[in-house]
């Protein structure tokens, strides 16, 4: 696939990922007496991936060769998957927090806690920044996956 297509599939999916990133956005310009640190640092997280595509399409337009977009998908998506366990380390401190709280209020003990999926985050942090990856190398080295 040639790389102006490419830069406009780009164009198309950032601007369509606004349901995303206009209240990832309003989370950040919330200010911290508002929102806790892990909403926040996980607003930042979602603003990064969609940064990470914006700066792929001219990146895609400007350059001859794939390494430099690939290299900048593969940062921005580390980038993204580090700031999201982040948020998650953060979240699960807050919720530790808030159980600690409340178990001093209620004569009957801690309310039920949801368990945090330590599995899922870390598989999405491993699967994120390769699958990003594989999708910006496949068609870059014309491999075809089905033929």
């Amino acid at each position: 696939m040639a790389q102006p297509v490419l830069a406009l599939g780009c164009a198309l999916v950032t601007g369509a990922g606004c349901v995303w990133y206009l209240p990832a956005l309003a989370d950040l310009r919330a200010g911290a007496a508002d929102r806790p640190p892990s909403r926040r640092t996980a607003a930042l997280a979602c603003l990064t991936g969609w940064a990470t595509v914006a700066a792929v399409g001219p990146t895609l337009l400007l350059t001859a060769s794939w390494w430099t977009p690939c290299a900048v998908t593969a940062a921005g998506g580390t980038a993204t998957a580090l700031l999201r366990i982040r948020a998650a380390v953060r979240r699960a401190g807050e919720r530790r927090e808030t159980a600690r709280l409340w178990e001093g209020l209620t004569p009957d003990g801690p309310l039920p806690s949801r368990a945090v999926r330590r599995g899922a985050v870390a598989a999405l942090a491993v699967t994120l920044p390769v699958a990003v990856s594989v999708a910006v190398l496949v068609p870059a080295t014309g491999l075809a996956l089905a033929r």
